[in-house]
């Protein structure tokens, strides 16, 4: 690779941190909204939880690892305007945030573009109007649409990138036809509920959670997940992860299909966070053990200690969900905070397995540098 290639390989590692302090300052934010006394980081912080969690974090990291693998310097645009788009929100009001964010978005659907002409499939289709999803609902965020009206097209983003991704992994089971038609109808009918919720929210917001059950029950039949959580290891912890997932997902669908629209209150929090930190974060939490050594370039070992975060996400969930069904604000509050818990131990455990594995293989390269000294007549 060129130098020039190689010092623009290297945003991937600003990119990341940048991506990774967002995470914290949404988290922050959620911690606030849930009326925790916290200090104001800056005067647009509380207002923007959903959008840096979905649009600045998961944006920017779902961004870089599609730049990452294709490795095509260009495409280092995308995430590095997103990066600058979530700066920019998060310390000063206003469009220019929203719009930087909106091209960075717009930089996805142009990698995608090419992902579908390399490789024209239903998998990449999925995750490329997945992409367009994401656009939408940044062009609706930056036109003045208030979040509440926006926030299942960011949604549809991560569902059907997530679906798209799982489609893929499925076609070593070579899945029967009737299974592609079943995944096709789940898919219709998200984009269904997503063009009807622009005019009508209430039906719109019902649709979208009956395409969001259909397309849980699917991966819960035909991913391959059903299978591999019968082996050991990091083959079962990231079935696990995904199985687990996938129930939040249908659980979101059938809270959105029962109560349809709200714009806030404990059944919108319900609806919002069985999906984003249900489903979402069981699939961050699944696949980070193989993603992030493909982004760092770094080892990365698996530990028995990582169902310790697995555990508390869930259950600090369950608490959640159970406040904001039963209207009883503590278990709600407790709930988000441990939840936040969960995601710093997540953190922890993904740092410090990193760590431990660079640090082994630095000691066995000494060890080997050392016996090779020793041999040399």
């Amino acid at each position: 690779m060129s130098k020039s290639g190689f010092q623009i390989s290297n945003l991937k590692y600003p990119l990341l941190a940048v991506s990774l302090l967002t995470a914290l300052a949404a988290m922050w934010a959620g911690l606030m909204r849930l009326g925790w006394s916290l200090p104001a980081l800056t005067v647009t912080l509380a207002g923007t939880h959903g959008p840096l969690m979905i649009s600045g974090f998961l944006g920017t990291l779902i961004n870089l690892e599609r730049v990452v693998a294709l490795n095509r310097r260009w495409m280092y645009a995308a995430p590095t305007v997103t990066a600058l788009g979530v700066l920019v929100t998060f310390f000063i009001p206003g469009p220019v945030g929203p719009a930087l964010l909106m091209l960075g978005s717009l930089g996805m659907v142009a990698i995608f573009v090419v992902i579908v002409r390399m490789h024209p499939a239903l998998h990449t289709v999925t995750m490329a109007l997945g992409a367009v999803a994401w656009l939408v609902g940044n062009v609706l965020w930056l036109a003045g649409w208030p979040i509440f009206r926006i926030v299942f097209w960011w949604g549809a983003f991560l569902i059907l990138t997530i679906a798209g991704e799982r489609l893929e992994m499925s076609r070593v089971m070579r899945l029967p036809r009737s299974a592609q038609v079943i995944f096709v109808g789940a898919l219709a009918l998200l984009l269904v509920g997503l063009i009807v919720m622009s005019a009508k929210l209430d039906p719109g917001w019902r649709i979208t959670g009956a395409a969001m059950l259909a397309m849980a029950l699917w991966l819960l039949r035909y991913d391959i997940a059903q299978r591999t959580i019968r082996q050991a290891g990091l083959t079962r912890f990231i079935a696990l992860n995904l199985l687990t997932g996938f129930v939040w997902l249908a659980i979101s669908g059938v809270l959105l299909t029962a109560f349809g629209a709200v714009s806030a209150g404990p059944r919108y929090d319900a609806m919002l966070h069985t999906l984003l930190l249900g489903f979402v974060f069981g699939m961050i939490f699944g696949h980070a053990p193989i993603i992030l050594p493909a982004v760092l370039g770094a080892p990365m070992r698996y530990s028995p200690t990582f169902y310790s975060h697995w555990a508390l996400l869930h259950l600090s969930l369950i608490v959640r969900i159970v406040g904001d069904v039963a209207n009883v604000f503590p278990l709600r509050q407790w709930g988000g905070m441990f939840n936040v818990i969960a995601v710093l131990l997540f953190l922890f455990n993904t740092v410090r397995v990193i760590a431990q594995a660079r640090f082994g293989e630095n000691n066995e390269a000494r060890q080997v540098s050392l016996s090779n000294r020793a041999s040399a007549p």
